[in-house]
């Protein structure tokens, strides 16, 4: 002690600091751990969202299921690391935690799959559960680490917020490069069981390697190595490998697979997480299996004399069902498909007989960008087929996308959209009202119990600036021996009734078309 300075400094003779500083792990080592345990979290959130997609569908409420949960167990997680650091020595459980955390990564995705045979449909409580399977137990396991390096690095309180503040940005910073890397690469170019199986892998092998670090530093201090959870990263991808998927591709936005039709040797089912997208035969694209494709094929069929080819604007792909159609029976027809997955375009191709030309192009992007692109007063005709999992996307369903659609549609043009609501109807009340708000004319082409407010399933809305040939398309509907019928005029009205518009601000398309909303 200077005989200037009357107050010794003491951080370096006290026990207690030396004793902490002797038990902090080196910061590189500290922040690498922290910034894995993070980021693991994050791959879970964002992968989990499409490990329970084939399940219950992609919705609004299996977005906020995973992410609502993944929050819940990264609170959880947090809080219960930070007790027991304060009551245990941290070096104890860092290590068995990172395993149990890793291994129980690897094993969400067995437990998943196992869990998704039982807890198939987008009812609530399968949602819920479902989405707890997939994140809460190994994210709440590797939210407890970095309070923990938290507790091993503060050798001083004067330290306190500089250790803190720092260890707190670099989970963040993990959590934000797992979310963009999984987001923008990994879902490109690997599937979701190889991603959740690696990031599992990592972190185990890091909590190893991490357990053997602390043993040779402080012998006898460090936590024994959990053998069963070791064995069981291991044992999980097998388990994987034998529980029962419905994913025979996964795509970037679907688990998809095509079901060959045991009644028709061409026919081929192109099905997209738990919806029947597309019937395609390979033979015959003349031939319409769903009900709803033969209505939207009755709209084109009214629209212009047999034979004459039509400019047309498909938002939505799946199988190209009626591009084909048109193609065949009114050659020359120039149609552009806007499909945002391409995963399904090269099961299109490889899978479905699907061959592209100047006159049936198909481009990958979103279909409201799409339809941004598009050139004013062009299009004979706008067909929307465009679903994300069990919903139209609802950037598709308002009245600023519907300007879009008029605007690329020539005078006469017409837009025929394919929608699918059950009772009470709330959505395509509401999709009906707003395509009255942007459209002089629109029907209804419906299952009569549907009109009644009865049943539910698909409909199709047609809708133009000009009258529309309602006793045509009834006509041509009735040849088919398709049993719709056409909701027009003051039927149509009572039939949406006060029913509120979508906009780009206020469209709550999932919570209208689910019964829990």
């Amino acid at each position: 002690m200077s005989p200037l300075d009357p107050h010794p400094t003491t951080a370096s003779t006290d026990p207690e600091h030396v004793q902490v500083s002797a038990r902090a792990l080196p910061d590189w080592i500290a922040a690498g751990v922290t910034f894995l345990s993070s980021g693991a979290v994050l791959v879970m959130e964002v992968v989990g969202l499409r490990l329970i997609a084939p399940y219950v569908g992609i919705t609004l409420q299996t977005s906020t299921a995973i992410i609502g949960f993944a929050l819940a167990a990264i609170a959880i997680g947090a809080w219960a690391g930070g007790v027991a650091a304060d009551r245990t020595d941290p070096r104890r459980l860092i290590a068995p935690l990172m395993i149990a955390g890793g291994a129980l990564v690897v094993a969400v995705l067995p437990l998943v799959r196992f869990a998704g045979e039982l807890l198939t449909g987008a009812a609530a409580g399968n949602v819920l559960l479902l989405a707890a399977v997939a994140v809460v137990v190994p994210a709440a396991l590797l939210s407890a680490v970095p309070p923990m390096v938290v507790a091993l690095q503060l050798g001083d309180l004067a330290r306190t917020g500089s250790v803190v503040g720092r260890l707190s940005g670099i989970g963040t910073i993990g959590g934000i490069v797992a979310t963009f890397a999984t987001g923008f690469l990994l879902v490109a170019v690997l599937p979701s069981s190889v991603i959740l199986v690696g990031t599992g892998l990592l972190v185990v092998v890091v909590g190893v390697a991490l357990a053997v670090l602390l043993r040779r530093r402080t012998p006898g201090v460090a936590g024994r190595l959990p053998v069963g959870l070791l064995a069981l990263a291991v044992a999980a991808p097998v388990l994987a490998a034998v529980a029962p998927t419905p994913c025979e591709r996964e795509t970037a936005y679907h688990c998809a697979r095509v079901v060959a039709d045991p009644a028709r040797d061409t026919g081929r089912v192109l099905v997209l997480d738990t919806l029947r997208h597309s019937y395609v035969d390979l033979a015959d694209p003349t031939y319409l299996e769903f009900e709803y494709v033969q209505a939207i094929a009755s709209v084109t069929d009214a629209l212009a004399p047999a034979g004459e080819p039509l400019s047309a604007l498909h938002v939505g792909g799946g199988g190209l069902t009626l591009p084909r159609y048109l193609a065949e029976v009114r050659p020359g027809t120039q149609s552009l498909v806007l499909e945002v997955d391409p995963g399904v375009v090269a099961i299109d191709e490889q899978e479905l007989g699907l061959e592209t030309s100047a006159d049936l192009e198909v481009r990958v992007g979103d279909a409201r960008v799409g339809l941004e692109a598009e050139t004013a007063g062009e299009r004979d005709l706008v067909v929307g087929d465009a679903f994300g999992g069990l919903s139209v996307p609802w950037q598709l369903t308002t009245a600023e996308a519907l300007r879009l659609v008029d605007h690329a549609l020539a005078e006469d043009g017409v837009y025929a959209v394919n929608l699918i609501d059950h009772p009470p109807l709330s959505f395509v009340r509401a999709e009906l009202a707003t395509l009255q708000q942007v459209f002089d004319h629109v029907l209804l082409l419906a299952r009569a119990p549907v009109l009644a407010g009865e049943a539910g399933g698909n409909v199709v809305a047609v809708a133009s600036q000009r009258p529309l040939p309602a006793t045509e398309i009834a006509a041509e509907m009735e040849e088919r021996g398709l049993a719709w019928q056409v909701a027009e005029g003051p039927e149509l009205d009572g039939f949406i009734g006060d029913a509120g518009v979508l906009t780009d601000d206020f469209a709550p398309v999932d919570q209208l078309l689910t019964p829990y909303g």
